[in-house]
């Protein structure tokens, strides 16, 4: 072990689980303004005992409240940004049923706890423990919470962006995945499909009808062969929906794709691709729109630099760190964009992010919450 892992402040990992689970215990599914702002609440309440410096931007088109904390040291000047999100994608009530908050052996379940709020939680402990400890950092910290990350940040982005170029660095709190980080992800383009057909009788007047059902299947198989795995390209239609009654030719269907893709100019020549669609039948009509949702995070020079240098805290904290390029996106993929160093994916380890046997692993969270630390103290 080093001297300076060796001079490190002891951890409480219990402290830091306890932290943990007064933030799992509010539920924030994403659409539910009101919930995400009890969380937004008990986080600013936390960091005014802290002294951090305070802006509450309020919510708007039903979100919950967005809330920037800064270190009580180094003013306004560039520093470390790191990025989060309160919300979760998990209904209120699931916590009392399908995912209560429980600990077996080292894993520790509960609806967010891996994505993201053990991850955002861990890095507001390192602020934290070195406030108590009376030390502060070679840069300004900043903390950004956002309260609707799990559906795109479609108010929240403007802030993202605008506050990461008043900074030189950004981390992410996004779940880790045994030991990984993310240097790159794929951007995404969101794509919506309305087709308008011609309604009918299904018995008497069956060809008087034009089938907005059918034409959107030709689409959907369209869509979906657009895949290519060896490309990094994938295409799912997520949702689909059409016709009134079971003994009429629909007039109506539409569909909402995700299409992901590891580079700038393939995401752009895909959605061009999409917004060129024509209908198969010439009698309906095809409404496409299609947007980039979030830009691709490419691999660059300044965040391979970001990785490297994490990767030396960790093993001197006694831990291996390496990268991986997602397929997910996140709030890291505005940041990076804009060719600002971004290091995702630095939240507890664990398992099951979107589902009902999210866990993390307890055994995570003291050289996790060490390496926030570390990195706070040795950025400059």
């Amino acid at each position: 072990m080093t001297a300076a892992a060796a001079n490190q402040p002891a951890i409480d990992p219990d402290e830091v689980l306890q932290g943990i689970r007064r933030w799992v215990e509010l539920e924030t599914p994403s659409p539910d303004g009101g919930a995400v702002n009890r969380l937004v609440d008990q986080v600013e309440t936390e960091a005014r005992a802290l002294t951090g410096r305070i802006e509450r931007i309020p919510g708007r088109d039903g979100f919950g409240d967005i809330l920037t904390v800064r270190a009580p040291w180094g003013g306004d000047e560039p520093g470390i940004l790191v990025l989060s999100h309160l919300d979760t994608v998990h209904p209120i009530g699931t916590l009392a049923s399908d995912n209560p908050y429980r600990r077996d052996g080292d894993r520790v379940y509960g609806p967010g706890i891996f994505d993201m709020k053990s991850g955002a939680h861990l890095a507001f402990y390192a602020f934290q423990h070195l406030v108590r400890a009376g030390r502060e950092t070679p840069l300004p910290l900043t903390f950004l919470f956002v309260p609707e990350e799990e559906i795109g940040s479609p108010t929240s982005r403007a802030v993202i962006e605008a506050t990461a170029q008043r900074n030189k660095l950004v981390l992410v709190t996004e779940p880790a995945h045994g030991g990984l980080c993310c240097t790159a992800r794929k951007g995404v383009l969101h794509v919506d499909l309305k087709v308008h057909g011609r309604p009918a009788h299904a018995g008497s007047r069956h060809q008087d009808g034009r089938s907005a059902v059918h034409e959107l299947a030709h689409q959907i198989v369209a869509l979906e062969g657009l895949t290519d795995y060896d490309r990094g390209i994938t295409a799912n239609v997520g949702l689909m929906s059409g016709g009134s009654f079971i003994n009429v030719v629909p007039a109506s269907a539409e569909a909402k794709v995700c299409i992901r893709a590891p580079e700038t100019d393939l995401l752009n020549d895909l959605q061009s691709h999409v917004l060129a669609l024509q209908p198969v039948d010439p009698d309906v009509r095809l409404e496409v729109s299609a947007e980039i949702n979030r830009p691709v995070f490419p691999r660059s020079d300044g965040t391979v630099a970001l990785f490297e240098h994490a990767r030396e805290v960790c093993r001197d904290i006694g831990f291996d760190l390496d990268e991986r390029h997602s397929g997910g996106g996140s709030d890291g993929n505005f940041t990076a964009a804009l060719g600002i160093p971004t290091l995702d994916g630095l939240g507890a380890d664990g398992h099951g992010h979107h589902t009902l046997d999210e866990y993390i692993l307890y055994s995570s969270l003291e050289p996790r919450a060490r390496m926030w630390v570390r990195l706070f103290e040795t950025l400059t």
